[in-house]
């Protein structure tokens, strides 16, 4: 018996329910189940855990936070190895490099810390998130719009093999691993242990802008967003909103910028809309605390329910895009669902670290739909299903953070990205130690 330092479940232990599922966001959860457990204490616990997997011929699935959808850490005859413990957080005040583990949650603990130092990483919207899998999905984060993904900010990585071996990870140090762990998120083939980010000067102050629509003008509000969203500048995060506000059984559509110190002048655009004049409500060029907008996101994003959550990124003109969209603002099956349109079009523009992530457009469209009960699933399920069934054949891939491949195979990956990645896969992990993804992406 492996001796860890951290515990150690198997199938007919004690405690082996509640650690199979420990810290999963997502209550809609798959039948699957692991067949043993390590709540790993540290680096060489995780590679004490691969080489136990091999040698009792079991696969090796992997938990961070707990925060992704189809909850991709369960799989079937699997060592789960868990890193929850691992939330240790270093920055060097020299290079502003913030060393983090998988486990720390971007909103709730690392922006507190970096904040303290006068620092920012552009983290994930929900608080909860952990960036383990965030940054190994590539990371839409805050302003992702203007500065990129949050994985072109990772510097290093401490990477436990397929083989068990420690091995850390850069453009120079086994190159392959770190090209391939930048966007190939639960597919990857291998457990990272650490992460070191770039982070970048806090910024001094946001400002925002919102306009509140009733959901029946968005054919008008849709349409403008889709020509104007090229007239906003790179230090907007900018998104079209549908949602039902608290408190209301009424869906809206909200169309919301946030600058980092963009100032005022940087939101001119969004008051631009012909029916302006129409909207519910609107807050124009005021400032906003960044812990508001984590509160915002943390009752979007409510613990103890049951997620649906597909996404694309779109090609087309307006006038085809526009009838597929617009069903998906209004009517919402529930109170607690809501749909983004963002806009990436500056992001185009910059130049990107060559990556494992390969898929991207101008327009990313994504869904979450919200229930509080199983009895919720069945209309949760056929209302996205319908919504997906329009977007999908104008998708030039989907974002894996938000993605169910066992439900809607799409791309993840360029051809040559992909095909680089099973390349990499066969020589690194030849005896898929790591299962993988649930389903198939399409190529």
């Amino acid at each position: 018996m492996t001796a860890f330092t951290g515990e150690f479940w198997r199938g007919d232990s004690t405690g082996f329910a509640a650690a199979a599922t420990s810290r999963l966001f997502n209550h809609r959860r798959p039948a699957a189940r692991p067949r043993a457990v390590l709540r790993a204490a540290h680096a060489a616990d995780v590679a004490a855990g691969v080489k136990l997997a091999a040698a009792e011929g079991l696969q090796v699935a992997v938990r961070s936070g707990g925060h992704s959808w189809p909850a991709w850490s369960l799989r079937e005859d699997t060592l789960l190895i868990d890193l929850a413990r691992f939330t240790g957080m270093s920055h060097e005040p020299g290079s502003g490099i913030v060393a983090v583990g998988p486990a720390v949650r971007g909103g709730l603990d690392l922006d507190p810390y970096l904040a303290g130092h006068q620092r920012f990483f552009p983290v994930g919207h929900s608080p909860t998130v952990g960036m383990g899998g965030f940054l190994l999905q590539g990371g839409i984060g805050w302003n992702c719009r203007g500065w990129g993904w949050s994985a072109e900010s990772v510097e290093s990585m401490e990477v436990v093999t397929a083989a068990g071996e420690r091995v850390r990870c850069s453009e120079t140090e086994n190159a392959d691993l770190f090209w391939a762990a930048r966007g190939s998120g639960p597919g990857f083939f291998g457990v990272v242990t650490e992460f070191r980010l770039r982070t970048r000067p806090r910024f001094r102050a946001l400002t925002r802008s919102t306009y509140v629509y009733p959901a029946e003008l968005a054919p008008e509000v849709l349409s403008w967003y889709l020509a104007a969203r090229s007239e906003v500048p790179p230090t907007v995060e900018l998104a079209a909103v549908g949602c039902t506000p608290p408190g209301s059984d009424t869906p809206v559509l909200i169309i919301d910028g946030l600058t980092f110190d963009g100032g005022p002048a940087s939101l001119a655009a969004l008051g631009t809309c012909p029916v302006v004049g129409k909207a519910l409500a609107s807050s124009v060029a005021q400032p906003v605390d960044f812990a508001d907008l984590q509160a915002e996101q943390l009752r979007a994003n409510p613990e103890g329910h049951r997620y649906f959550a597909d996404n694309a990124f779109l090609t087309g003109a307006p006038s085809q895009l526009l009838p597929a969209l617009i069903p998906a603002f209004t009517p919402l099956p529930t109170d607690r669902t809501f749909t983004v349109l963002g806009d990436f079009t500056p992001l185009l523009s910059r130049p990107r670290p060559e990556m494992a992530l390969s898929v991207q457009t101008d327009l990313y469209f994504a869904a979450y739909v919200i229930g509080a009960s199983a009895g919720d699933d069945a209309r949760c399920r056929s209302w996205l299903d319908g919504v997906m069934d329009r977007v999908a054949p104008h998708s030039a891939g989907c974002y894996l953070g938000d993605s169910d491949l066992a439900v809607r195979p799409d791309r993840i990956m360029s051809a040559a990205a992909w095909s680089k990645f099973q390349q990499i896969a066969a020589i690194r992990d030849p005896d898929g130690r790591f299962p993988g993804y649930l389903g198939t992406p399409l190529q």
